[in-house]
């Protein structure tokens, strides 16, 4: 199962597949997602892969509704839910398209988002070239990301949990096809260590990263400086 199927078959059920997958912890990460972005008011943000527009909601709150916001996401269907919930609509853009093609002019954006949607690119390396493109010069990648668990015991109770996700997928969503599409591909993420040094290796700055629930997820930062 490819990424584009997985979600038309969840389309209508975005959000919800987002609470399975994380208990419904994903908002808490998401606002610190937010706050390590800082926001400013007259900010221009690219939500890629950004779904229903969760992450670029957020950020408007954070900025009165003062910031630009270009939402981009390869499935239509997804984007157009994401419509339909009418939240600062005459601040945002929606646009369909792939994260390894950006519709955009060089030195775009002020800030690059991508909140678990890059595990699920088909060329990362070809996509976060194409982040460090379109950012300003001083602008800021921030990706959100499911990682590699740091803590012995709390990998052994994730991995339990990890394989009753499909089990959930089908209870709820009624298809456990895509969980375990999504699953598997938590699995393959590379480390934390590792994301960092392909962020470094498409010219980011300053690249760090935090941990979050002892590594369950993890946010990296990097910097356009050249």
């Amino acid at each position: 199962m490819k990424a584009q199927e997985v979600f038309n078959v969840v389309a209508n059920k975005y959000d919800l597949m987002n609470d399975v997958m994380s208990v419904g912890t994903h908002r808490y990460w998401k606002e610190c997602m937010i706050d390590w972005l800082a926001p400013f008011p007259g900010m221009k943000i690219i939500d890629v892969a950004g779904g229903t527009g969760d992450v670029s909601f957020r950020f408007l709150k954070r900025v009165n509704g003062q910031g630009e916001v270009v939402v981009c996401d390869p499935n239509n269907a997804i984007t157009e839910y994401g419509k339909k919930k009418n939240q600062f609509s005459e601040n945002i853009e929606w646009i369909t398209a792939p994260s390894e093609k950006l519709p955009f002019e060089n030195e775009s954006f002020d800030a690059y988002l991508v909140s678990f949607g890059v595990r699920n690119f088909d060329n990362i390396k070809k996509a976060l070239d194409e982040a460090h493109r379109v950012l300003k010069i001083d602008g800021r990648f921030i990706c959100l990301e499911f990682s590699k668990v740091q803590n012995r015991e709390l990998s052994k109770l994730y991995s339990v949990y990890s394989k009753m996700i499909p089990i959930f997928g089908k209870i709820i969503v009624g298809d456990e096809k895509p969980y375990k599409y999504l699953t598997k591909t938590i699995k393959n993420f590379p480390s934390q260590e590792r994301f960092k040094r392909t962020i470094e290796e498409s010219h980011f700055s300053n690249v760090e990263f935090r941990n979050l629930f002892n590594g369950v997820v993890a946010i990296h930062s990097g910097w356009k400086k050249i």
